[in-house]
């Protein structure tokens, strides 16, 4: 179903470069947050129980033990990249090639 939504020009502009970053598009970066938003409990897939928890939001934490290094944007942006990763790779090849 087509729709015309109207976004500030900064966030759609980050939406673009993001969706560029992940090679995927505009339209599946829309549908994945809008589908995070409306059920946050749904489809989180937790890559590393041992690493990560599915927080309040339906998103990934950190599992913060003592003596754990302070989380860093660069740390988080770091793991997003792999995850965004595999789910490329799994969305080109999904018989596992």
């Amino acid at each position: 179903m087509k729709t015309t939504l109207d976004l500030p020009e900064d966030l759609l502009l980050e939406a673009k470069i993001l969706a560029a970053r992940r090679n995927t598009t505009l339209r599946a970066i829309v549908e994945s947050a809008l589908r995070r938003e409306i059920r946050p409990d749904a489809g989180v897939a937790n890559p590393d129980p041992e690493k990560f928890e599915v927080g309040p939001l339906g998103f990934l934490v950190f599992k913060k033990r003592p003596g754990d290094p302070p989380t860093t944007p660069a740390t988080v942006r770091a793991i997003q990249d792999e995850i965004d990763e595999e789910d490329v790779r799994k969305a080109m090849h999904p018989d596992g090639r």
